[in-house]
C-alpha cells in the first residue's frame, strides 16, 4: 500500500512538472483581436436560436455599422482587430455573397434563399431594412444597406493587406472548390485568407486544395480538444491539433492541460493558434469575449485570437493592459519551483 502511494504521488507530481504554467514561457506578444462579423448591431443572447431574426431584437444602437458590410470590417480594423470574421454564400451566378442568414427574409425587404439568388439580385436588396430595437415601432437603418452587401472579392479589393476568418453557410464542398479556384487566380488574395471555418464539406475541400490554409468544423474541434484532455498531460499534441485553429471555449480551458501558458506553448509548436471563445452553453451558438467581465477569460501573457462581437470595446480595453511579461511575483514563484528540484 504503502509504495503504491509513492508511486501515485510521483506519477502526480510527473504530471504537474509537464504541465504546469510556471515552468512555461508562453509565446511572445500581445493578444490579438478577431471581430466577429466585423462591428455590428448586438442583441441578447438569451433565447437565441439559429432560426431567430436577431435583426427584431437588436440593442439600442450605438453606432451606424451593419454586420458583414465593408464600412463595418473597417470600422474593426480601425478599433484594433487583427482578423475579421465574415460569412459566405455561393450564388449561382458564382460569386461569393458576404451575408450571414441562409435567407434573407430577415434583414431585407425580400424574400428568399441567399445562395440561391444571383448576386445581382441581392446587391438590390436594402440590408438595414429589418433591423429595430423596439419591438417594430422604428427601424433606425431602413434605406441606409442599399447596394451594402459586397461580394468576397469586393472586400479583398477594398480591405488588402487584411486577413479574414471565411465562414462557409452551407455543407456543399463546390464552395471550398469555388474559394481555392479564386486564390488561384488572385494569389495575391491568398495571404488575405486567416482560415476557413464552418460546414464541413466546403472546409475541408478548402484545406485539401490549398496549401498551408488552416480551418476547422465541428467534428474537428471536438476531435483536437477531447483527445488532448485525454492524453494532453503526456505533453504530445494531438495529430488533430497540429498546424490548425484551435478553438477554445472560455469555460472549458481550464480543463486543458497546461492552461494557459504550457497550452499555448503546444499549440505554437504543433503550429497552430489558438482563438479563445467566450463562455460555452451548448448547441451552435458561439458567443465572444463581449465585456469587462468575459474579460477575466483572457489570461496574462495570453498571445492568441480574442473572438468578440464588441471589437470597439474589446480592443481598445486589450490595448490598455500591461504587455505580455511574467509579473515579480511570478518569477518568484518559479524561482521556487526550480530550487526544490
Amino acid at each position: 500500500m504503502k509504495r503504491f502511494v509513492i508511486v501515485a504521488v510521483l506519477f502526480a507530481a510527473v504530471v504537474w512538472l509537464l504541465n504546469t504554467s510556471l515552468l512555461a514561457t508562453p509565446p511572445e506578444g500581445p493578444p490579438k483581436i478577431l471581430a466577429h462579423r466585423g462591428i455590428h448591431q448586438t442583441y441578447p443572447k438569451a433565447g437565441v436560436g439559429n432560426d431567430t431574426c436577431t435583426a427584431e431584437i437588436i440593442e439600442k444602437p450605438r453606432h451606424d455599422h451593419l454586420e458583414n458590410t465593408v464600412a463595418s470590417m473597417q470600422a474593426a480594423f480601425d478599433s484594433g482587430a487583427a482578423v475579421v470574421e465574415l460569412d459566405i454564400h455561393l450564388t449561382p451566378d458564382r460569386q461569393f455573397a458576404v451575408f450571414h442568414d441562409w435567407t434573407f427574409d430577415c434583414r431585407t425587404e425580400g424574400k428568399g434563399v441567399t445562395e440561391e439568388t444571383p448576386m445581382t439580385v441581392l446587391k438590390s436588396l436594402d440590408i438595414g431594412y429589418g433591423y429595430t430595437a423596439d419591438g417594430g415601432k422604428t427601424f433606425p437603418f431602413r434605406g441606409k444597406g442599399t447596394g451594402h452587401m459586397p461580394t468576397l472579392e469586393e472586400v479583398f479589393t477594398a480591405l488588402p493587406d487584411r486577413q479574414f476568418l471565411v465562414n462557409f453557410k452551407s455543407r456543399r464542398a463546390e464552395e471550398g472548390a469555388a474559394l481555392a479556384a479564386l486564390l488561384e487566380t488572385h494569389p495575391e488574395w491568398r495571404q488575405a485568407v486567416f482560415g476557413v471555418y464552418g460546414g464541413g464539406e466546403p472546409t475541408r475541400e478548402a484545406l485539401k486544395l490549398v496549401k498551408g490554409l488552416r480551418g476547422y468544423d465541428r467534428n474537428s474541434v471536438v476531435g483536437c480538444l477531447a483527445r488532448y484532455i485525454a492524453y494532453g498531460w503526456t505533453g504530445v499534441v494531438p495529430a488533430a491539433c497540429q498546424n490548425t485553429l484551435v478553438i477554445v471555449p472560455g469555460n472549458y480551458a481550464p480543463w486543458l492541460w497546461g492552461w494557459p501558458d504550457r497550452f499555448a506553448q503546444r499549440m505554437k509548436s504543433a503550429g497552430s493558434e489558438i482563438i479563445l471563445l467566450g463562455p460555452y452553453a451548448g448547441g451552435d451558438f458561439t458567443t465572444g469575449i463581449d465585456s469587462a467581465e468575459d474579460l477575466e477569460l483572457v489570461p496574462e501573457n495570453f498571445s492568441g485570437y480574442v473572438w468578440t462581437n464588441r471589437a470597439e470595446m474589446i480592443g481598445p480595453m486589450l490595448a490598455k493592459r500591461q504587455p505580455a511579461s511574467y509579473s515579480a511575483a511570478r518569477l518568484i514563484r518559479r524561482a521556487k519551483v526550480a530550487a526544490a528540484l
